[in-house]
């Protein structure tokens, strides 16, 4: 393969296991260091909520364990999980941060580049290696050795940089997206709690004090409250009144035949994850109401309650999901009411004294909602629905990137396929 070689990913990268940090000396200090360890390790990406932290004052004292930019940590301990393998690549957001122990570490060398590592990390190939190594039942591992003596081919370092371009082209397109996301639902939450839950506009006319929203959009709210402290005129309903929830089926009874065409079943790992080859298959007989389709709003009503909108392609409803949809009232209204119940009904489903806490059809019930005149809701409905539309497209588009990724990230590590064809498929 000309200059593509045989090598062992302990030969050509820089790898280091994390410190035992003793946890009671970690700091509640927010000017503390941050601690990587495997539960802040998701699939592809670091997740800093209940991170732990080092006292700052410490962190000399432990400079081999700090993180750079491009590094790629992995974790250890369960490296791999149903939504895939635990491992991501330190930003410059991530730094400064030290590693802790059952995390390795990865960098780039004079023989291979760190973005190529990262590739070659999060590659099937490798996942598939972690699988076949790792030990355990109850909580499966992999030994810095087992990490070490993962074979691949690797290119001239110029090769290596040229692959890392395109597929990092796509990531950062993702990434793009991901923060438009953010910004775009941050947007339209601070909207709807202003006008449905503060009831802003409403208590600013009532107590005289000037507009700060267009003339057209503020006369149509309410001058006052009524006695209940509801806008005039507005309406107090069940949440289960203004949209439909719609349990899952017990997809056993769809059976996918082999050969025939299927669908994924959506499950709760799927609502978090997305689809995978671990994901079941159920047969395209499934009653059409239970047909999942790009834009569809999904709420996990036990386990880990979470809703949000589906953008993995056409599915199966699985039981323990509600599909919620509406006749009377907008996507962007609904969506809004569960998202606002949505911490009360985790509260509740982690007071239940079972394996899997979960809320009942009479939560929906108790949970109430604001409704103005369809007029206005139409009129509001022109600024929200834009925000939450353009983050339904920008998940839809992720999800095309990042299978383009996922398609060429093989051919270009083999050499199957060569940079310049691989830039223009990616363009």
């Amino acid at each position: 393969m000309g200059d593509w070689q045989p090598v062992r990913l302990g030969d050509v990268a820089d790898m280091v296991t994390g410190y035992p940090f003793k946890s009671d000396q970690y700091t509640s200090d927010n000017s503390g260091i941050r601690l990587i360890r495997g539960d802040n390790i998701a699939q592809g990406c670091l997740r800093w909520d209940g991170v732990k932290r080092w006292p700052a004052s410490q962190a000399a004292a432990h400079a081999n364990y700090a993180l750079a930019p491009n590094d790629v940590v992995l974790a250890m301990d369960r490296p791999w999980i149903e939504a895939g393998l635990k491992y991501a690549t330190i930003r410059e957001a991530d730094c400064p941060s030290l590693l802790v122990q059952r995390v390795t570490r990865l960098r780039g060398t004079d023989r291979a580049d760190g973005r190529y590592l990262a590739y070659v990390i999060g590659s099937a190939a490798f996942t598939q290696h972690v699988l076949a190594v790792q030990t355990g039942t109850a909580v499966p591992h992999i030994s810095g050795g087992q990490i070490k003596s993962f074979e691949f081919v690797l290119p001239a370092m110029d090769t290596q940089v040229a692959i890392a371009a395109v597929l990092t082209a796509l990531d950062d397109k993702i990434e793009l997206n991901r923060r438009m996301n953010g910004t775009l639902e941050a947007s339209a939450r601070v909207l709807f709690r202003d006008w449905f839950v503060d009831f802003g506009p409403t208590r600013a006319k009532a107590e005289g004090r000037p507009a700060y929203l267009a003339p057209d959009l503020w006369s149509l709210f309410p001058d006052n409250l009524d006695e209940d402290g509801v806008p005039e005129g507005w309406s107090v309903k069940p949440l289960d009144q203004i949209a439909e929830f719609l349990n899952g089926l017990a997809l056993q009874k769809y059976p996918a035949v082999p050969g025939e065409q299927d669908l994924p079943v959506i499950k709760i790992a799927e609502l978090r994850s997305g689809i995978s080859a671990n994901s079941n298959r159920a047969s395209p007989a499934v009653p059409e109401k239970y047909i999942v389709d790009d834009g569809d709003f999904l709420f996990s009503w036990s386990g880990s309650l979470l809703a949000k909108f589906w953008t993995g392609g056409q599915g199966a409803l699985n039981q323990h999901l509600f599909k919620v949809t509406s006749l009377e009232y907008p996507a962007w209204f609904y969506t809004h009411w569960v998202w606002h119940h949505l911490e009360d009904f985790q509260m509740i489903a982690a007071s239940k004294a079972t394996t899997m806490g979960h809320i009942q059809r009479g939560h929906l019930s108790a949970a109430t909602t604001i409704c103005p005149p369809q007029p206005s809701i139409a009129a509001f409905g022109e600024i929200i629905a834009p925000l939450q539309q353009r983050m339904i497209d920008n998940l839809i588009e992720s999800r095309t990137l990042a299978a383009t990724r996922d398609a060429l990230l093989p051919k270009l590590m083999s050499g199957e396929l060569r940079v310049r064809d691989a830039e223009a498929m990616a363009a």
